[in-house]
This record gives C-alpha cells, sequence and structure tokens, in this order.
C-alpha cells in the first residue's frame, strides 16, 4: 500500500513537470542556431586583376573573410584599398574604406566607413557609403558627400558615377566653397 503512494506520487510529479515545460521559440534558436563563420579567412590579400594581359584593378586588403550559401560573400572588415587602371597601366582612381562587402552574385560592393575615392584629376570624393555595381561600371550613394576638386569643395547628398569617378552628378549640392575665396 505504501509502495503504490509513492508511485502516485512519483507519477504527479513527472506530470507536473512534463506539463510545465514551455519552449521559447527564441531560447531554442539560440541554443541550435549555427554561428554564420566564414569558410576561409586571408590576412593580407594582395590581388591583381586583368583582362588580355592587361592590368585593370589593384586590391588589397589586411582580411577578406569568404562566406558561403544562397547569397555568397567576401567580407574586409578591416578596410580595403583598390586601385583602377587604364589601358596603359597607369591608375586612374583610387578608393580606400575602412569595411567593405563584397556581394559575389550580385557583382556588388559595398564600402563604408571613411571611404575615400580620388580620380586621375586629383579630385577627392569622401562619404561614409558607397556601392560599386560591377555590371553597370558605376558607384553611387544616398549617403552625405564632399567632393573636393583644384578650385572647390562641394557638399551634397547623393552621387552617381562611372567607376572611374570622371564623370559624376551629385543628387542634392547643398553647398559650395570656392578655394580662391577662402583666407590663405
Amino acid at each position: 500500500m505504501l509502495n503504490t503512494k509513492y508511485l502516485y506520487l512519483f507519477f504527479a510529479i513527472i506530470f507536473a513537470l512534463l506539463s510545465s515545460c514551455v519552449n521559447d521559440p527564441a531560447k531554442v534558436n539560440l541554443i541550435t542556431k549555427k554561428n554564420n563563420l566564414p569558410i576561409l579567412t586571408e590576412k593580407n590579400v594582395d590581388a591583381i586583376y586583368s583582362d588580355s594581359a592587361k592590368l585593370k584593378f589593384h586590391f588589397t586588403a589586411a582580411q577578406v573573410d569568404e562566406y558561403e550559401g544562397i547569397d555568397s560573400y567576401q567580407e574586409m572588415p578591416k578596410g580595403v584599398k583598390v586601385e583602377i587602371y587604364n589601358d596603359s597601366g597607369i591608375i586612374e582612381t583610387k578608393l580606400t574604406s575602412n569595411y567593405a562587402i563584397r556581394k559575389i552574385k550580385e557583382n556588388k560592393m559595398v564600402a563604408k566607413n571613411d571611404v575615400v575615392v580620388v580620380n586621375s584629376k586629383g579630385e577627392k570624393l569622401n562619404t561614409e557609403l558607397l556601392t560599386w555595381d560591377g555590371a553597370k561600371r558605376r558607384i553611387k550613394t544616398d549617403a552625405f558627400i564632399k567632393i573636393t576638386t583644384s578650385d572647390q569643395i562641394i557638399y551634397g547628398t547623393g552621387l552617381d558615377s562611372d567607376e572611374r569617378f570622371e564623370e559624376y552628378e551629385i543628387k542634392n549640392i547643398s553647398g559650395t566653397i570656392l578655394l580662391k575665396d577662402l583666407p590663405k
């Protein structure tokens, strides 16, 4: 008789424990989620791209992390430097940024954080966000920009340009400073 009381008590405790379990989806995902880790990490990358034996791009990055999947991409968390060459092998354009991500299937690169582009005329673009579209061979941004030329500084928001930053359109100019008007 005593054993059946303990048996009923045992089943009552088990039933109470099982019926009080609730699976919080956020906690379950946290436990079962796979970390999105790079499949490859390269340090001090220095790559040259050519076409028909002509130098086109020189790319350097302190670190490149490669991720695979449906939307595979390469991340440059420590910055990137890209030099674009003309057909004579002379650097026409330089781009630097403190962070970049290249979306492989889309053939696009997004540069962020202190993005600087300098063209062959010495014109300099400063912004915090710039997208390069490899298929269209264009660069663009909707962010604040500053362009410094030989005779003026132009401020605005938004830019659309060829990838060499030679022919560009500023979307919304907010101010222009003529350098000849500045005190020396």
